[in-house]
């Protein structure tokens, strides 16, 4: 049985924990440490709250990268 997605509000941002799906072929880059996240692992995705908040402004979080967001500023980024 799959676990339901469930959207809040922590500060200045909207979250949305993301069980997983093992039907997903896609990755998404963490900020928080710079790794693959794959579309079947459980992660959080993140996006500013208010108006200035857009669809495209969402970010793809491990839980635990999003939890120490605070001490672990975004990763490097590799292009």
């Amino acid at each position: 049985m799959r676990s339901a997605s469930y959207t809040r509000t922590e500060g200045d941002w909207i979250v949305r924990s993301v069980p997983g799906s093992t039907a997903s072929d896609r990755s998404y880059r963490c900020p928080g440490c710079d790794q693959l996240i794959p579309g079947t692992a459980p992660h959080v995705v993140a996006w500013p709250a208010g108006e200035y908040g857009s669809v495209d402004d969402r970010r793809h979080w491990h839980a635990t990268c999003w939890a120490a967001r605070e001490r672990r500023g975004p990763g490097r980024r590799r292009y």
